[in-house]
């Protein structure tokens, strides 16, 4: 199992409905609005890496409002 945060940059006011979105993804574990310099962290797993690629890819940056995302991946 393979585990990751992403961190996501969202429009102004939209933070909570991007949030509210991703807690119903399958990769998603987590997710919380957050402070500092991104709006949102979400935990993701998956049974490879590539999953969590393909979670950001398709389920994460296509919402309306998100902007720029650091995926980071756990070695431990």
């Amino acid at each position: 199992m393979v585990h990751a945060y992403a961190m996501i940059d969202t429009a102004a006011g939209t933070a909570e409905e991007v949030c509210q979105s991703l807690r119903d993804d399958a990769g998603v574990t987590e997710a919380h609005v957050i402070t500092g310099d991104f709006d949102i962290m979400v935990e993701l797993t998956g049974e490879e890496p590539r999953d969590i690629l393909q979670t950001v890819t398709e389920s994460v940056r296509p919402l309306e409002g998100v902007g720029a995302t650091r995926t980071y991946l756990c070695i431990d």
